[in-house]
């Protein structure tokens, strides 16, 4: 991976030795860098001055009394503090982008639904503008349950900045190449990696290469964090160290620039006189980070039978409930598939969570066909759903020699919660009318013949 190439305003700190150019390895660290040398306080977080006249502000992901291991802050060193605003709040319209509660009465979401890629348009479409929200499941003010979005962006945020405090974003590209600037530092992503960017953090995003398209969870709740591996031990699945979170980078220029702020479900927009991308240096645990979804080392059946989807887990978001996820991240990438007299793709079931899965490239295993790239699929809470018939004859009948399941990405935003479709799902999304119809062709095999198969 090679170091980005910055605009001439952004300065960047040095990268170890050994690292990634751009970044720092690990997941929940506790980083520190500086772009300027001296400008990181050490031995405290306030001093009485700081260097360069920076002003020292924190940034809490936590409350001050989380429990040590849960505690998230970081302390940032900045040409500006951010309360420097010119005009108040102004309350303006982003008429795709939802939030929970968000329940239609005019749409069903009680159903399986598929839909295709949501096309692109001739429309200049920013990070925020280009948002098209496609369920929401919770309460965005209660800080539970999550929404699932299409990003369609062909242009730059100009002297324009963005913050939710409302949610974390995950971030999974499906075409095109996206910059996220942020005031910890530069996040380049593309097509088979994902980024998570923290309630609160502010940032602006460029086109590196447009059309883009990627699908979004925004996460209400507790923080995505790592699945616990249990009696798999301490390998395997999604690694720390592949994580990369981005060395200081900052931007001192004095512009007119406007940033959105996203609150409760509502967004509004005040003026500034600078680029507020002016840390020059931070410390802390609560930072943006990537992940290549080509490092997750998948596990499973060496012998018999189909586990659980849930130990594909990459990331999850607490609820509270032991056990029960607010929100699971799942990826399903090639993998070998060798398990003996096993029905090897998913089976079919009812399930307590809701499922909402995207597909980044290739082919599901069991959907063969109609659930193609950049297209989603929802099967809500106890709504039965599985292999559609070509893909149960093959597999019922395949010949279960070890085979390589190649070319395939898909993934699954998965809630304890109910997804409730927006209208733009409903209404104006690419919507698959004949998808159920892939499961009328399964036939009656049963005739009471003992030992049939």
């Amino acid at each position: 991976m090679n170091r980005p190439t910055l605009p001439h305003s952004f300065v960047q700190a040095s990268t170890p030795q050994g690292t990634t150019p751009g970044y720092m390895p690990g997941f929940g660290n506790d980083f520190e860098t500086e772009a300027l040398p001296g400008a990181l306080p050490q031995g405290m977080n306030s001093p009485q001055k700081c260097n360069y006249g920076l002003y020292g502000e924190q940034l809490s992901g936590t409350a001050f009394t989380a429990p040590s291991h849960q505690n998230e802050r970081t302390w940032c060193y900045r040409i500006r503090p951010s309360v420097k605003h010119s005009k108040r709040y102004v309350k303006i319209d982003v008429p795709y982008w939802k939030s929970a509660p968000h329940i239609d009465p005019d749409v069903i979401s009680l159903g399986q639904y598929r839909w295709d890629p949501v096309p692109h348009t001739d429309a200049a479409l920013t990070w925020i503008t280009g948002m098209r929200t496609m369920t929401t499941a919770g309460d965005v003010n209660t800080q539970v349950g999550m929404a699932s979005h299409v990003y369609l962006v062909t242009a730059s945020m100009q002297d324009e900045y963005f913050f939710s405090a409302d949610s974390e974003l995950l971030i999974v590209p499906q075409e095109g190449r996206l910059r996220f600037c942020t005031e910890l530092g530069i996040i380049d992503l593309e097509p088979k990696e994902i980024a998570i960017i923290p309630r609160g953090l502010l940032y602006r995003v460029e086109v590196l290469e447009g059309p883009a398209r990627g699908f979004v969870c925004e996460n209400y709740g507790q923080k995505f964090d790592l699945p616990g591996r249990g009696p798999i031990g301490a390998n395997c699945m999604a690694n720390r160290r592949d994580f990369k979170t981005p060395v200081a980078a900052f931007e001192d220029r004095e512009v007119p620039s406007s940033v959105v702020i996203k609150w409760c479900g509502q967004f509004h927009r005040t003026e500034i006189g600078h680029s507020p991308l002016d840390v020059v240096a931070w410390h802390g645990n609560y930072a943006p980070v990537k992940y290549d979804l080509r490092t997750y080392c998948p596990v499973g059946a060496v012998l018999f039978d189909h586990p659980d989807p849930s130990i594909f887990t990459v990331l999850t978001a607490p609820s509270g409930v032991e056990g029960t996820a607010n929100i699971d991240f799942v990826l399903f990438r090639e993998r070998w598939m060798v398990a003996e007299n096993t029905f090897r793709p998913p089976w079919y079931h009812k399930n307590i969570m809701s499922e909402m899965m995207g597909n980044i490239y290739g082919q599901y295993d069991a959907k063969p066909k109609g659930f193609v790239p950049g297209g989603m699929s929802l099967h809500n809470m106890m709504l039965p759903h599985g292999p559609d018939m070509n893909a149960f004859e093959g597999a019922s009948n395949a010949d279960l020699k070890a085979e390589k399941l190649d070319n395939t990405m898909s993934f699954m935003f998965e809630t304890r919660f109910p997804q409730h479709l927006t209208r733009f799902a409903a209404e104006e999304a690419p919507l698959q009318d004949d998808y159920i119809d892939c499961w009328e062709s399964l036939e009656k095999k049963f005739d009471g013949t003992p030992g049939k198969k």
